[in-house]
């Protein structure tokens, strides 16, 4: 087996199962249900002030930028709490409007 191989053999017969079902602890649960709620709540506001069709299929945007600009820009969103998604979709609309 190779360099980690017995490690990792070794570690799952300690454990006797997976990591994953560590899960089971309730307070780990009602954690990350609390996470996900704030998340899925945070972008269901970004979409009601951008005015975004919610009953659409959203779509990934690709475009190709310096890696100086986006990590740039990264942090300025973080700083602000202004996601880059509202400013791109704000710039988008202002630029060329909404279809009819």
């Amino acid at each position: 087996m190779g360099k980690y191989g017995d490690l990792i053999q070794q570690a799952k017969a300690d454990t006797g199962k997976p990591e994953s079902q560590d899960a089971g602890n309730p307070e780990i649960q009602k954690s990350r249900r609390l996470v996900i709620q704030k998340t899925r709540k945070q972008e269901n506001q970004k979409v009601r002030r951008l005015e975004i069709p919610t009953d659409e299929e959203m779509v990934n945007l690709g475009v190709k930028v310096p890696l100086s600009l986006r990590r740039h820009w990264a942090a300025e969103s973080k700083r602000t709490g202004v996601s880059m998604t509202e400013v791109i979709i704000r710039a988008l609309t202002k630029e060329f409007g909404k279809p009819e």
